[in-house]
């Protein structure tokens, strides 16, 4: 898996369970991978993933039963909508406000660039990065 510097590694690794969770690749309520499984997949140190863990739990995105392990948490999706929605407002958009206004750029122009993105994106097809294989598959066949 490739890191960025910038930003703690279990952050990354909770960022890419929380898009596995949108996506649907882990489902609300469903059974997540072991620490330990989680850890072997991912190449990580168990220690790593354990903190994630700790992180997605007290961001109520996973719940723990003991003695069964961690789950999904039944209203995950809306949880994490909820928190990325609120960065985003709060930290990207005013930054993005702030570029708009120092190129000069208008709505019109975010528009237009907004519906080419759009374009774009329902014309390709998805390709899964392999940071997001190893979130996806950790999840495997638990019967």
């Amino acid at each position: 898996m490739e890191f960025r510097e910038k930003q703690a590694i279990y952050l990354q690794l909770a960022d890419q369970v929380c898009e596995a969770i949108l996506k649907g690749t882990w489902r609300e309520g469903e059974r997540t991978p072991s620490i330990r499984e989680f850890a072997v997949t991912a190449e990580l140190n168990p220690n790593t993933v354990a903190r994630t863990f700790t992180h997605l739990q007290k961001m109520g995105v996973v719940l723990t039963e003991r003695g069964a392990g961690y789950f999904v948490a039944p209203d995950a999706a809306a949880a994490i909508r909820r928190m990325k929605r609120e960065n985003f407002l709060s930290q990207e958009l005013p930054r993005l406000f702030k570029q708009m206004q120092i190129l000069e750029l208008d709505w019109k122009d975010l528009k237009r660039e907004y519906e080419r993105f759009c374009a774009i994106r329902t014309s390709a097809s998805e390709v899964n990065t392999e940071s997001s294989q190893i979130v996806e598959t950790g999840m495997g066949d638990r019967s």
